[in-house]
């Protein structure tokens, strides 16, 4: 099992790199709240990544990745812990795509090493601060599970309100023991979710100076697409992309991936 065992944390990772590509472009996926690489479709099968060597990861205490202790990570532990496994695979340049949390976790990370940073893609994701913060989950998971489910529902795309058939869609799939909806609310969930509640690069944002791709679900409710728009306001020749659907925006509109594909090979 590839474990990268890091100053703080022993991190399950994933690198596939392409037969027969030279050199391919490198990026990093980082993944959102509750993330597990078991968990279907993954980050690695998207239109456009067989272009690339892409590299992710579970979050420290998620999936197959660990910590000792019970310390209560920031937000720059988690952009430490992406770092410092670039470094372990030996990448000093790449490109990041930061998901969601891992869009909260890419900005500390380009803010803190913007000469690794290449280009940058945040997506369905927040700033915090004056910028605006993606609904607070750990509200959310503080409710019991049937509460939850419903609630989460509606989040992850707002016509859920008016289509019953995708809320019966999204519910099914996040029923079906899908990490983002776990019975009871491991620790190191826990200890995300509160980093997650304390983000916020809204003042800082103006540093970075990479390529940005900023792109937004018009029906999340998670992180509203006025959250993404700000984001791209804020980094001087950022591009704002606003999507077909909700949270899950990258599977639902099939314009997402190829165009940050697109993007990331430019």
């Amino acid at each position: 099992m590839p474990l990268a065992r890091l100053s703080q944390a022993s991190l399950y990772f994933e690198l596939h790199e392409r037969d027969g590509a030279v050199d391919p472009a490198r990026v990093l996926v980082i993944p959102g709240t509750g993330s597990d690489l078991r968990d279907p479709p993954g980050p690695f099968g998207w239109p456009g990544a067989e272009r690339f060597a892409v590299l992710s990861y579970d979050h420290r205490d998620l999936g197959r990745s660990s910590t000792d202790g019970d310390h209560a990570p920031a937000m720059e532990d988690f952009a430490a812990d992406a770092l410092e496994l670039a470094d372990h695979v030996g990448w000093e340049e790449f490109s990041v795509v930061g998901i969601s949390f891992g869009g909260m976790v890419a900005q500390e990370l380009a803010l803190r090493a913007p000469a690794r940073v290449t280009k940058l893609v945040l997506a369905i994701t927040s700033a915090g601060g004056a910028l605006g913060a993606s609904h607070p989950l750990h509200e959310l998971y503080a409710l019991g599970a049937e509460e939850r489910l419903a609630l989460l529902v509606s989040l992850l795309d707002t016509r859920t309100s008016q289509d019953t058939q995708l809320a019966a869609a999204l519910e099914g799939f996040l029923a079906a023991g899908h990490s983002l909806h776990p019975a009871e609310v491991p620790p190191g969930l826990a200890r995300q979710l509160d980093a997650r509640s304390r983000h916020d690069t809204s003042a800082r944002l103006g540093e970075l100076t990479m390529p940005c791709l900023v792109a937004a679900g018009r029906y999340d409710g998670i992180a509203p697409p006025e959250r993404s728009a700000a984001i791209a306001a804020a980094i001087t020749g950022a591009r704002l992309a606003i999507f077909d659907g909700g949270h899950g925006v990258l599977l639902q509109d099939p314009a997402a991936w190829p165009m940050i594909a697109a993007f990331l090979a430019s």
